[in-house]
């Protein structure tokens, strides 16, 4: 397809790492105008191959412009905002929910679908995502999520519910942080560490090296943190193959 024909179909540009995922496994090719330069990223997105494909923006209405697109997708923060002018401006606006509930990830799917002209192309992630919700084990096993210098998740959180869709029970723990001392004398069944900027040189990074932590006794799981970021789609797939690691 030529340049031109390929601009004339670009219609629906997004603003946010977390709506460009919905985009990017949605759409065609042609059918996106834009995703945010955070995409592109390989260090905070696993989709950073087919996000290069796109024009990016840093975020902004003002960035997206050249592309002319009919739609754009947006989440939080100056959502709200954002939505009023791309209006006057005569582009579409779509506010999508950030996922304080699994239930929020499905809407979306929804949401962008429809927006794309075309609902069925969110049959297969929602029928991924029912059957993770039907198959759910029973009995759960105690797990922490472990994440630089011992920053785990919430309970209850969106983050701990789709640790139960893989048979896991997210630990309370004040402050959202586990502790040495807890890893040595009480550690988990599962320990789920996340790779998210492991290989970077930090304090927190270092944390994870220390001896107790490499040396606690738990079953393992890697957790691709790039995934985990948004909360959103990309988890299916991460709970998909913890359960299989579990078995």
């Amino acid at each position: 397809m030529a340049a031109s024909a390929l601009l004339a179909a670009a219609s629906v540009a997004s603003l946010n790492l977390c709506t460009d995922e919905y985009l990017l496994l949605l759409a065609r090719p042609q059918e996106i105008a834009s995703v945010s330069f955070l995409s592109q990223d390989p260090q905070e997105s696993p989709l950073w191959k087919l996000a290069r494909r796109h024009p990016s923006n840093r975020g902004s209405l003002e960035d997206i412009l050249a592309q002319k697109p009919r739609i754009v997708l947006t989440m939080g923060g100056g959502g709200r905002a954002t939505s009023l002018i791309a209006n006057r401006m005569g582009i579409r606006a779509i506010d999508l929910r950030p996922a304080s509930a699994i239930e929020d990830v499905a809407s979306n799917f929804k949401a962008v679908a429809s927006a794309l002209g075309d609902p069925k192309r969110a049959t297969l992630w929602l029928k991924r995502l029912a059957r993770l919700r039907a198959t759910a084990p029973i009995k759960a096993r105690d797990a922490i999520w472990l994440g630089g210098a011992g920053q785990t998740i919430g309970v209850p959180s969106v983050g701990a519910d789709w640790m139960r869709l893989a048979g896991l029970a997210q630990r309370p723990l004040k402050g959202d942080r586990i502790s040495l001392e807890t890893l040595l004398v009480r550690p988990p069944s599962v320990l789920v560490q996340s790779t998210y900027r492991h290989g970077e040189f930090s304090r927190g990074a270092q944390w994870l090296d220390h001896p107790i932590v490499q040396n606690a006794r738990a079953k393992w799981l890697r957790a691709d943190g790039r995934s985990w970021t948004c909360m959103g789609p990309l988890v299916i797939g991460e709970i998909e193959r913890f359960r299989s690691e579990l078995r």
